[in-house]
């Protein structure tokens, strides 16, 4: 996948999971951000775990999805710490 893919995953996969976990945005840039070290720590969790997450670019989507999501959590956990 290209450095272009890896943006718009980011930027969809980012864009979700603030959308999802609601409160203070991050803003587009961190939303990329997010999304893209969420799709490289979804797929490290969900090799860790055995899962196969499917391929191409919807598949993609789903694990820095999910990987976003969790990234998000722990920045949430570690600002009120």
């Amino acid at each position: 996948m290209g450095i272009i893919a890896w943006i718009i995953v980011g930027l969809i996969a980012g864009w979700g999971a603030g959308k999802v976990m609601k409160g203070g945005g991050y803003g587009v840039v961190m939303d990329i951000v997010l999304g893209i070290l969420g799709g490289l720590f979804g797929g490290w969790l969900f090799g860790a775990l055995g899962v196969w997450q499917g391929g191409g670019l919807i598949g993609s989507i789903i694990v820095a999805f999910i990987g976003a999501v969790i990234l998000i959590w722990i920045t949430r956990l570690i600002k009120k710490a």
